[in-house]
């Protein structure tokens, strides 16, 4: 009788093993830039998940980056914001947009994001995809370097001055149009 039920148990098994798995994928792929891009497609967000935005962008996948950052900000994730703003700012994934830029940086800005604050201050010294107000400006670089971003402190140290901390092979984006 137990080799009867052993024999039972053993034909049945390739049976019960095929088609979808019952309890889940086993050992799904969790890491790679496929499932990244796929969760992303999905609108999933998460703190990890929105990291890894950083190195899609990075390995030069701006399309995916932007995907998954678009996710991430929606979800008020400020790092998310300030990536977005990159990529809109050099046209990464996208077209070249400052304005967008401008108003992720805004949105990071009042959510506390010292980058945010950082880059919207800079935005409005130079009325780069916003109208210029060198006051206001002053005051989100001020927030920065007091929430301890070096930047923003060495900005100040600079006078304000944008070209302390711009590299000058970004002059031509930050001329006046007129």
């Amino acid at each position: 009788m137990k080799q009867l039920l052993c024999a039972l148990i053993c034909l049945a098994t390739p049976a019960l093993a095929e088609g979808d798995e019952p309890f889940g994928t086993l050992n799904p792929d969790e890491m790679t830039w496929q499932s990244i891009t796929e969760r992303a497609e999905r609108g999933e967000t998460g703190m990890v998940l929105c990291a890894t935005g950083y190195m899609l962008t990075k390995s030069g996948d701006h399309a995916a980056a932007r995907r998954l950052f678009q996710n991430c900000a929606a979800a008020g994730y400020t790092g998310a914001m300030t990536w977005m703003s990159q990529l809109d700012n050099n046209g990464l994934g996208g077209e070249y947009n400052p304005d967008a830029a401008a108003e992720w940086d805004r949105r990071a800005a009042e959510l506390g994001d010292p980058v945010g604050k950082f880059n919207y201050g800079l935005d409005l010294l130079r009325g780069h995809g916003v109208a210029q107000d060198q006051g206001l400006g002053k005051r989100y670089v001020d927030e920065a370097a007091r929430d301890g971003l070096p930047a923003a402190q060495r900005l100040q140290a600079a006078g304000y001055d944008p070209d302390e901390v711009t590299p000058d092979a970004d002059n031509w984006k930050y001329a006046p149009l007129f």
